[in-house]
């Protein structure tokens, strides 16, 4: 049976045991041709699991993987087109940059020129051509890093696999490394699998994501599509800051839904299909997507007293409570302080809801 060969990878009704427990639990999935994808949920959610499948390290307890449309699960990990940058580098710390990008070259028939030819190329790629001569001792957690993507892209694999390679890093320079990676993703046009527990990475790099939750897959989309429209309370939880809010649907047109917050204010939102009249759901409001007035600005808007500012560098973090001392978070960027006032604690405000920002969902 074959599958789409304009996909780099098909996953086909995967699963993954271990006994009595089920790590992955029927996982369909294509990823697209020279495409930057990552899988994004916290621990023990099933994503490294995914991705070892894909590389042959784990084997698949049912279902298929297909690469480019053959299948390769039958396959050792040393006979798939795949290479895998771990969060440990691995390095040879015996040998020196070059050697460590040129090894696996020759040991793949490479000629010793030759492979040092290629491993001369990649390390320019990476910016590492004046480090050849070092050993992996000298070098910084990020240079490192760079020998470990040098060595697994020098024989042009089809498929690069990066489990959290940029978790040992300190935040300034993992922020560097993302879009280095990003770049270096456009520039070979090798399909990219990246596994990340971190929400903000995945934001940053991805041309989709796969959000996974105790071995299943919770939704599949693009960067905006995950964060505005998330599919379920897990995704709007999990995927950036949110307010989450029980609600009952009073009332629907096709179109909106009228709903009820249990201290009993009311806002409209986007009707979400296969809820009814009278049924509970979760509403998820953006922090960002909402603006505090001195004065009523529309029908809707709902009072609330500011208990609390955080001044957080972009943005200021205000915590309001509303009626019966419901909790909601509102965050003004500093570029708006000019036309948004920051209220101070005690203040008695009218909170502006954006139109399309409330997400409703489903239990």
């Amino acid at each position: 049976m074959s599958q789409d060969s304009t996909n780099a990878i098909d996953v086909r009704q995967a699963v993954k045991r271990y006994g009595d427990f089920t790590a992955l639990k029927t996982i369909s999935l294509s990823i697209h041709d020279n495409e930057f994808f990552t899988l994004l949920g916290p621990s023990g959610c099933g994503k490294t699991t995914l991705l070892r499948m894909i590389g042959g390290f784990e084997d698949v307890t049912e279902g298929e993987i297909f690469l480019y449309g053959q299948e390769i699960e039958s396959l050792p990990p040393n006979k798939r087109p795949v290479n895998t940058v771990f969060q440990n580098y691995a390095l040879f710390p015996h040998m020196n940059v070059l050697d460590n990008v040129s090894f696996g070259l020759e040991m793949l028939g490479k000629s010793k020129p030759e492979a040092r030819q290629r491993a001369g190329e990649i390390l320019e790629l990476v910016q590492l051509s004046d480090f050849a001569a070092r050993k992996p001792a000298q070098l910084s957690g990020g240079q490192q890093q760079r020998v470990a993507l040098a060595r697994a892209l020098a024989p042009q694999p089809k498929v690069l696999l990066l489990d959290e390679p940029l978790s040992a890093l300190d935040l300034k320079l993992r922020k560097a490394m993302q879009l280095e990676l990003k770049h270096l993703q456009r520039e070979t046009g090798i399909t990219f699998i990246f596994v990340t527990h971190d929400q903000d990475e995945a934001l940053t790099m991805s041309d989709r994501i796969a959000v996974m939750s105790a071995g299943e897959l919770q939704q599949l989309g693009d960067a905006r599509d995950i964060y505005e429209k998330p599919a379920n309370r897990f995704v709007a939880d999990f995927i950036g800051e949110t307010n989450l809010i029980d609600v009952t649907i009073k009332s629907q047109d096709g179109q909106r839904a009228l709903c009820e917050f249990p201290n009993g204010l009311t806002l409209t939102c986007d009707a979400r299909a296969g809820l009814e009249d009278g049924q509970t759901g979760h509403m998820s409001i953006r922090p960002e997507r909402m603006k505090l007035h001195a004065a009523q600005v529309n029908p809707e808007n709902f009072t609330g007293r500011v208990v609390e500012n955080v001044y957080a560098g972009t943005h200021v973090q205000s915590i309001l409570h509303l009626k019966d001392d419901m909790k909601l978070t509102v965050r003004t960027q500093n570029s708006d302080l000019g036309n948004s006032m920051v209220f101070e604690p005690g203040t008695e405000v009218f909170v502006d809801v954006e139109r399309g920002a409330a997400r409703l969902m489903a239990h």
